[in-house]
């Protein structure tokens, strides 16, 4: 296609970009929350495991897959190109596994609905019994607080937890030196 052709429909994709008709979020219209984050949510089954912080879901509403990445955290890094395997990264990708491998979560967003590599970010929820799946990785020691604004409904949160974790040298605070 030559540039000449190509022009209108470029206009077009930005036109509806800039009316909102661009790519639709899978989370349901958000209500600004008192701390600032939003209630909008997605339901989905999680269909793999990318690591401690990431998980792929199948969204009921509409059946796509979306990458995730858990809003407010770190984890080891054990699958980032040229990083090499970090301390307890393995431990946190088996944790992440067993707390949501092929189980139903909420996904809940906040201020920003996706970072800079287009993944949702999202505080995850299992299902089944509630389960604040961020938190507890916090408090068990397999995560580190990630503050990135305006993302921070939970920030205050993930800090107890962490000095928790650090303070009874739970998961990565016992095994690691840094």
């Amino acid at each position: 296609m030559t540039w000449r052709r190509a022009a209108p429909w470029i206009a077009l994709f930005a036109a509806l970009g800039a009316l909102g008709g661009g790519p639709r979020l899978p989370f349901a219209p958000a209500a600004p929350t008192a701390g600032g984050g939003r209630t909008g949510a997605a339901l989905g089954r999680v269909t793999h495991v990318v690591d401690g912080d990431t998980i792929d879901v199948r969204l009921d509403r509409g059946g796509a897959v979306e990458r995730v990445r858990y809003i407010g955290i770190d984890t080891p890094e054990s699958v980032k190109p040229n990083t090499p395997v970090q301390c307890y990264a393995r431990a946190a990708s088996h944790r992440n596994a067993r707390l949501v491998g092929d189980q139903r979560v909420r996904l809940a967003a906040d201020v920003e609905p996706r970072d800079r590599y287009g993944r949702l970010l999202a505080y995850v929820y299992r299902v089944r019994d509630g389960l604040f799946v961020n938190a507890a990785l916090v408090r068990d020691g397999y995560a580190l607080t990630l503050t990135i604004p305006p993302n921070v409904a939970h920030a205050e949160l993930f800090r107890r937890l962490q000095r928790s974790a650090r303070a009874h040298r739970r998961g990565l605070w016992g095994r690691c030196r840094g």
